[in-house]
């Protein structure tokens, strides 16, 4: 469910009277202190009403100048920050005072934007593109527009051959949108959406993902990385569409999707994920709720080139009131037959990253 405005700005005027013991107090460290321990790490505020550096997120993106050896660290006071981001900055940290606190929102179908635009940069609520080292904790980032409108609408749109185009409630609708970005890790945030494409980490080529303590909701394939992801202890919550996972390993045999200890919720029925590409998925020790489908994993018709073959492996996992078990433990079929035990950050990312040592 979409974050309400108007409590969450009483919860804000609370808060308040405390944001300048906030910016400097353990609210704040405990969400990341690796991050605040960086090398050379330069701090920048920011606050709605006016007691930090700046009022807004995207000014404070557009004041740093990095040099080869500085981080940043961005820290965002309590409030809803109505706004659309832009980032192609690399070695930044974006610290909020946690998912009921500080919330980035937008309303945005991409439908919508695709009719005056020639691509999706700025579709999401947050769009990334070309940097890597960025790592967010302890916030919310949303798009509300399926929440807001429920009804399909129809809209006059100049990419469209007939002039016009329906907007479905359920279209997709980014929240966080990356591009040709690497190195992005994500802990205890939240990312919501009604329609499909919630987290959209999008680079096969080199792409790598971290999430930890996460909750991400949405519709179809709400969370749809490409490339390496690493997903663990996260909730994920279908509202709407056929399947709530997704993943694109196409380019590197070796690139793959992997959920450790994570837990899934949504309406009666959703199935669990699918694929049109290449993709390779490993849940480990994951929690499937009696009223999802019990459908697996699914290959939807395409003409795209499969080249490996199905790759949905799964260890130690659970379903309530289950009658088919099609989540039974089939690792000893991945290649090199990974255990259970070695399947986490590591393994995923072998020496090409380690976001645990961050």
């Amino acid at each position: 469910m979409a974050i309400n405005k108007s409590e969450v700005m009483i919860k804000w005027a609370i808060n308040i009277i405390w944001l300048g013991l906030l910016m400097h107090s353990s609210v704040f460290a405990n969400l990341n202190r690796n991050t605040i321990g960086k090398k050379n790490a330069m701090i920048i505020t920011v606050a709605q009403n006016g007691t930090a550096q700046f009022k807004k997120i995207q000014l404070a993106i557009n004041s740093i100048v990095l040099n080869e050896n500085q981080n940043v660290v961005i820290k965002i006071a309590p409030g809803i920050y109505d706004e659309k981001i832009y980032l192609k900055k690399s070695h930044i940290s974006f610290l909020g005072a946690g998912i009921e606190k500080t919330i980035i929102t937008q309303s945005i179908a991409r439908d919508t934007w695709r009719c005056d635009h020639i691509d999706d940069w700025g579709v999401a609520t947050f769009n990334v593109d070309s940097c890597s080292d960025i790592s967010f904790s302890g916030l919310t980032i949303q798009n509300d527009y399926g929440f807001m409108n429920k009804e399909d609408q129809v809209i006059v749109c100049k990419s469209d051959s007939a002039g016009v185009k329906t907007i479905k409630a359920t279209g997709h609708q980014m929240a966080f949108r990356s591009f040709n970005a690497t190195k992005l890790k994500f802990e205890q945030c939240r990312f919501v959406a009604f329609g499909g494409d919630t987290m959209s980490p999008w680079n096969t080529t080199n792409g790598m993902f971290y999430f930890k303590d996460c909750i991400l909701e949405g519709g179809v394939d709400f969370y749809c990385p490409r490339g390496w992801a690493y997903a663990e202890n996260c909730t994920f919550i279908t509202h709407t569409g056929p399947a709530a996972i997704w993943h694109d390993g196409s380019v590197n045999e070796d690139s793959k999707t992997v959920l450790v200890n994570c837990s899934f919720k949504g309406y009666d029925g959703f199935k669990l994920g699918r694929y049109h590409r290449d993709a390779q998925f490993y849940l480990i020790n994951c929690h499937f709720p009696a009223n999802m489908s019990e459908e697996d994993i699914y290959l939807v018709p395409t003409t795209n080139n499969i080249q490996w073959g199905r790759r949905v492996y799964y260890y130690n996992c659970d379903k309530e009131k289950s009658s088919t078990g099609f989540y039974k433990n089939n690792l000893e079929t991945a290649k090199g037959k990974p255990t259970g035990n070695q399947i986490n950050a590591s393994w995923v990312f072998k020496n090409n990253w380690n976001p645990i040592a961050e």
